[in-house]
C-alpha cells in the first residue's frame, strides 16, 4: 500500500492531512492523485460515495493553485448546497499551510451579494451548484475565461436533481483549452453523453467493480405486510440500541409522516424534506450531525449532498424505482472503514426487485425476521446492565448520599433491589411488547405472480404519458400531487413505458384520483388517467377508450417541468 509522500503530495499538504488523520490513501486516491499531478488529460473516476473522492481530486488541486494569480483557476459543480459546503470545508482543511488559497462557494438559499462581494476579492478555486454558478457566470461576476480546470462531483446526481440544461450551459462557457474532472458513482447514459461532448480522450479509473455496493456495507431485508411497515421500522430502532440512521421515503408526505409518529412514540427523529426552508433544513441537519437526533428521516432529493462518516444503518421504508438510487442510499453507511447496514422493509411482493438489487451490487441479501417483543426486551435489558456496569462513579460526590440512601433501602435484599432498579427504566418496554404480535409476513418465492395487480391497499392507474413525454417518477409524483393538489397521498408503486405509465394510490383516494384528472390537459392534448385491472388474456391492464381530445375554453391546463 502506497503513502501520500509516494503520490507526489507537497510537503505542506502533507503536513495538513496528517494533522487530519490521514494514513494511507484510499483506491480511488492513490489512482487520482498522480495522475492530476502528472497530466492534464481529461479524466472520469468512478467510485462509490465514502471513498474519498473529494480529497482524491482536492490535494492535487490545492497542490497546482498559483497563488499570485488571483483569477479564477478551477471550478468545482456539486449537486447539492450541502456537498458544496462540505467540499470548501475540505478543501480548506487541505490547503491550510498552503500559500493563501482563496475559496469560495456559491449556492443558492443564501445572499446572492455576499457571494458576489467574496469573487470581487478574489477566488483560485470556486465550488458552486450548477444553478447558483450559472447565474453568476450570467452576470459577469463569476469569470471563467481563464479556468484551468473543472470538476464536475457526483455528476450522476446532477443530472438526477435536473441540471443539464445549466451543466450544458456552463460548459458551453469554459474555455477549451482546461482540464476535465468528472467523478461519479455510477455512469447511466446521461453521463456517458456529457462526457462525449466535452470531454478529449478521457483516462477512465475506476474504484472496484462498476454499479456495485460499498465493501463495508451489509444488505438485510424483512418481509412485512405494507401495514405492519411503521411498527417493524420501530422494532429496528428498538432492538439496535446505538443506531444512527437515515430513513429513506418516496414522498415528503411519508417523510413527514413517519417522522411525526417517530417523534409522538419517544424517538429522537425528525424530517428533511422539499418543504422546509434552508434555515430549517441547516437546524434539522446540525442536529442529525451532532447526534441530538437517533433518527433523520429523509426523501431522496432532499438528503443529496448529506456527508456524515459514522451512520450505523440506512433504512428502506420504501424501494426506490431506480435501483442506482438504492446504490447511494447504501453507500451513505459503511463510510470511513467502518461497518454499515442498509436495510430493506419489504413488501410481501417485492422478492423480485430484491433479486434484480442482488444482481446489480453482486452481494447476496440475508433475510431477517423482525424482532419479537422479547428479544427486543433482552436486548434493552442487558444495553442497560452493560451501562450500569461500565458507569463512571463519582465517589467524592456520591458519598455523602450513602448514608440517607443506604437507611432508606436497607429493608430490601439484593435480588429485592435489583428487580426494582431495573424495572425503573424497562417497565415501558416490558409492558408496550407484552402482547406484541408477529409482524413477519411469508416471502414470495417465485415473486409476484401478476405484475399488473396492486399491492395490498393500493390501486392501480394507468396515465397516457411516458418517457417519450419526459416523464420519470420524481415527475410523475410531482404531476401527482399538482393535480391533487395534495401533499399526503400515500404513492406505491410506479411503472413507466414508452408510451404510458402505470402508477398505485392507497385504494381510498381511488375516486379522489379520478376526479382530480377530469378534463387535464398538456399542451392541448388531453391527459387520461384510469384504474388499471388485471387482464387474464392479456397479462397487462384493461383500459377504456382514449380519443385525443382538444383543449377547449375554460378546462384546466397544466405544465409539468421536465415534460
Amino acid at each position: 500500500m502506497k503513502t501520500f509522500q509516494e503520490l507526489g503530495l507537497a510537503e505542506n499538504i502533507l503536513r495538513a492531512i496528517t494533522e487530519q488523520g490521514f494514513v494511507h490513501p484510499t483506491d480511488i486516491q492513490e489512482q487520482t492523485i498522480p495522475a492530476i499531478l502528472d497530466s492534464s488529460e481529461d479524466m472520469i473516476a468512478l467510485a462509490q460515495t465514502g471513498t474519498g473522492k473529494t480529497a482524491g481530486f482536492g490535494l492535487p488541486l490545492i497542490q497546482e493553485i498559483d497563488s499570485n494569480n488571483n483569477q479564477v483557476q478551477v471550478l468545482i459543480l456539486a449537486p447539492t448546497r450541502e456537498l458544496c459546503l462540505q467540499i470548501t470545508k475540505d478543501l480548506e482543511g487541505y490547503g491550510k499551510y498552503a500559500d493563501k488559497v482563496a475559496i469560495t462557494a456559491v449556492y443558492g438559499g443564501a445572499s446572492i451579494e455576499t457571494q458576489i462581494k467574496s469573487l470581487k476579492k478574489g477566488a483560485h478555486i470556486v465550488v458552486g451548484t450548477p444553478g447558483r454558478t450559472l447565474d453568476l457566470i450570467k452576470r459577469k461576476t463569476l469569470k471563467i475565461n481563464n479556468l484551468r480546470r473543472l470538476v464536475l462531483d457526483e455528476a450522476d446526481e446532477m443530472l438526477n436533481m435536473g441540471f443539464r440544461e445549466d451543466l450544458d450551459a456552463i460548459l458551453e462557457t469554459t474555455p477549451k483549452e482546461k482540464q476535465t474532472l468528472l467523478f461519479s458513482a455510477t455512469m447511466p447514459q446521461g453521463v456517458r453523453q456529457i462526457s462525449k461532448r466535452y470531454m478529449k480522450n478521457p483516462l477512465e479509473l475506476t474504484s472496484g467493480k462498476k454499479n456495485t455496493g460499498a465493501e463495508n456495507v451489509v444488505h438485510e431485508y424483512y418481509v412485512v405486510k405494507s401495514s405492519d411497515r411503521y411498527a417493524a421500522l420501530k422494532r429496528l430502532v428498538d432492538v439496535h440500541v446505538n443506531m444512527y440512521s437515515i430513513v429513506f421515503c418516496r414522498t415528503r408526505a411519508e417523510a413527514k409522516e413517519i417522522a411525526s409518529k417517530l417523534g409522538r412514540d419517544g424517538y429522537n427523529a425528525d424530517a428533511l424534506h422539499g418543504d422546509l426552508s434552508q434555515a430549517q433544513r441547516d437546524h434539522v441537519m446540525n442536529r442529525f450531525r451532532e447526534k441530538q437526533l437517533q433518527v433523520l428521516v429523509a426523501t431522496d432529493v432532499a438528503a443529496r449532498g448529506i456527508d456524515v462518516d459514522d451512520l450505523t444503518h440506512v433504512i428502506n421504508y420504501s424501494l426506490p424505482d431506480d435501483p442506482e438510487v438504492y446504490l447511494h442510499r447504501s453507500g451513505r453507511t459503511g463510510r470511513a472503514g467502518k461497518q454499515g447496514i442498509s436495510i430493506i422493509l419489504s413488501h410481501m411482493q417485492q422478492s423480485r426487485k430484491i433479486r434484480d438489487l442482488e444482481k446489480m451490487i453482486g452481494k447476496a441479501f440475508e433475510y431477517k425476521e423482525v424482532p419479537s417483543g422479547e428479544v427486543i426486551c433482552e436486548k434493552r435489558l442487558y444495553k442497560l446492565i452493560d451501562r450500569v456496569e461500565n458507569v463512571v462513579v463519582d465517589e467524592r460526590e456520591i458519598e455523602r448520599f450513602l448514608p440517607a440512601i443506604n437507611q432508606k433501602l436497607e429493608w430490601m435484599s439484593r435480588e429485592e433491589l435489583l428487580k426494582r432498579f431495573i424495572s425503573v427504566e424497562f417497565n415501558q418496554f416490558l409492558e408496550y411488547y407484552r402482547d406484541a404480535h408477529d409482524l413477519n409476513a411469508k416471502r414470495q418465492k417465485g415473486g409476484r405472480k401478476d405484475k399488473t395487480e396492486a399491492d395490498v391497499g393500493y390501486s392501480r392507474f394507468f396515465i397516457n404519458l411516458g418517457k417519450k413525454d419526459k416523464l420519470n417518477a420524481a415527475n410523475l409524483i410531482g404531476l401527482i400531487n399538482d393535480t391533487t393538489e395534495s401533499r399526503d397521498l400515500k404513492i406505491g408503486k410506479i411503472d413507466i413505458q414508452r408510451n404510458f405509465a402505470f402508477f398505485e394510490v392507497e385504494s381510498e383516494k381511488e375516486a379522489f384520483i379520478l376526479k382530480s384528472f377530469k378534463n387535464t390537459f398538456d399542451r392541448g392534448r388531453k391527459v387520461i388517467v384510469e384504474p388499471s385491472k388485471p387482464d387474464s388474456k392479456k397479462g397487462g391492464g384493461s383500459f377504456s377508450s382514449k380519443k385525443k381530445s382538444k383543449n377547449k375554453k375554460g378546462k384546466k391546463k397544466r405544465t409539468w417541468q421536465g415534460f
